[in-house]
């Protein structure tokens, strides 16, 4: 499998973990909701779905309306087909939801990742933020290291190209400061409360001190969903 496959097939077992849908609609919410897909075609979906079904982790259901099924049927369309999680892709999403491995610091998976965050454990969360952080902070390096090595052999155009590279992953590596202070935080003012009351907290998201939307627009950094542009200085370096 491919890592774009397998980002893909992540995601959508996520946006079905939500609520059952049929193929269009689940193109619609990779698009609008995970801007990592929106250039994938039905011809990259279905297939993932396909596989998906065959290893029992989709099942397929007609459409619920029956007016629609008619008209399918009167226009010579087949009806709509529904994909449902079964208890086995829920149970598959939330193994792949604990990984925390090097892949999930890549700027696809990672965004991936990220808009699923409010389903992933508190801890897998921190682990997944310090991964990214620590895996820009080496680009960083990299790149000011390329920069310094070739700073008077590139004209004022491409020097400028790779200022705007190192302020973008700057940039981002604030807002996961920012970030991970805010799940620390969170973390902080629930331990009081869990050691003084009995009640258990059922959900696995845990957002705690976590401000909404607060990240990508106050520290200016990379919103989910979109990658860092590419180190230019890789090239220009050779």
């Amino acid at each position: 499998m491919s890592r774009r496959s397998g980002i893909l097939e992540f995601a959508v077992l996520g946006l079905l973990r939500e609520a059952p849908m049929h193929g269009y609609e689940l193109r619609k919410r990779l698009n609008t909701s995970l801007g990592i897909f929106r250039a994938f075609s039905y011809g990259t979906l279905y297939p993932c779905l396909k596989t998906l079904v065959a290893n029992g982790w989709l099942i397929e259901e007609p459409g619920s309306a029956p007016e629609d099924a008619l008209a399918a049927s009167l226009a010579g369309r087949r009806a709509k087909i529904v994909y449902r999680l079964t208890a086995e892709g829920k149970e598959h999403f939330e193994e792949l939801l604990s990984h925390t491995g090097p892949d999930t610091w890549e700027d696809e998976h990672f965004a991936a990742r990220f808009a699923f965050f409010g389903q992933t454990e508190r801890e897998v969360r921190m682990r997944v933020l310090e991964g990214r952080r620590s895996r820009l902070e080496e680009r960083l390096e990299k790149m000011r290291a390329s920069l310094a090595r070739t700073r008077e052999r590139l004209d004022d155009y491409t020097l400028e190209l790779q200022r705007h590279g190192m302020e973008s992953v700057e940039r981002e590596v604030r807002w996961l400061n920012e970030l991970i202070e805010s799940e620390r935080a969170g973390r902080d003012q629930r331990q009081p409360a869990s050691e003084s009351s009995p009640q258990q907290d059922n959900t696995s998201g845990e957002t705690g001190g976590l401000p909404r939307h607060r990240g990508a627009e106050s520290s200016g950094g990379t919103p989910p969903g979109h990658s860092i542009p590419p180190d230019p200085s890789e090239d220009t370096a050779k």
